[in-house]
């Protein structure tokens, strides 16, 4: 396995050089925190597409991208006498040291010892409340798990998946009574309540619900393409056709795809 002490150090010396205030280069010595965390979120799903695709020749690349967040965050912490690189990495491996006793330590393995440790850093930190601490900056369908599954923790939460199925129902009955008054404020809400429920329900499932989202997403690419496609080959466009006929193209695509699956 190769050193990864020299790479990692070149890198450090790369950033310093493009952060120089006066031979720097002029995008990113002006950056700071909040442009950049946006870059650090997209380089995160960018990794996580890359896996999703199985793409391993790409991940090496993706994952560098992902780092060199890491490495620009610490840098302009370093620059501010906040923080470096080395007290990142100092701390992340004393948390994995300090969360896994089973390992480094003497102690047995126990169910729940993840979270029982999270919660006491949680508590020298002040933070005692229960949700004090699920970022707000996570993507929205993500947070609302985390917030289900922080609250389930101290026990409140359905105890079947039925009761929460029931739930989603429940709360698509109260977005339909909204969806009749027309009234938009209170749409918004009821069909955040939706949301807000079937995230708990993918929780129940032991599923991701942005996993499943992107899934969604790439099967309605899929087979929109795959309609448009098959319009091109009568010489048609899109544009010229009504619902209806896309409709029928639509179902077409499911039925090929379900006739593929049952050959396999």
């Amino acid at each position: 396995m190769q050193d990864a002490a020299l790479p990692l150090q070149r890198l450090l010396d790369i950033m310093a050089r493009l952060r120089d205030p006066e031979t720097g280069c002029p995008w990113d010595k002006v950056q700071d925190f909040a442009s950049i965390a946006p870059y650090s979120i997209e380089e995160a799903y960018e990794v996580a597409d890359t896996i999703a695709r199985e793409d391993w020749n790409g991940l090496p690349d993706e994952l560098g991208d992902l780092l060199l967040q890491v490495v620009y965050h610490a840098q302009m912490a370093d620059e501010k006498g906040l923080f470096d690189f080395a007290t990142v990495a100092t701390l992340i491996g004393d948390k994995m040291v300090r969360r896994h006793p089973h390992v480094f330590g003497e102690a047995e393995a126990a169910p729940g010892q993840w979270e029982s440790g999270k919660a006491l850093e949680r508590l020298a930190r002040n933070r005692r409340g229960t949700l004090d601490d699920v970022p707000v900056g996570l993507p929205a369908l993500l947070r609302a798990r985390k917030l289900s599954a922080r609250a389930a923790r101290v026990g409140f939460d359905w105890d079947t998946v039925g009761e929460v199925a029931a739930k989603v129902d429940e709360e698509l009955d109260e977005l339909k009574v909204e969806l009749e008054s027309g009234d938009r404020e209170k749409i918004f809400d009821e069909l955040g309540d939706v949301l807000f429920t079937l995230a708990t329900l993918a929780r129940k499932l032991d599923m991701d619900p942005e996993a499943c989202l992107r899934q969604a997403n790439a099967k309605f690419t899929r087979r929109f393409t795959a309609v448009e496609h098959d319009l091109a080959d009568r010489g048609l466009a899109l544009a010229d056709v009504d619902v209806k006929t896309m409709e029928e193209g639509w179902q077409a695509v499911k039925r090929r795809e379900r006739a593929a699956i049952k050959k396999t």
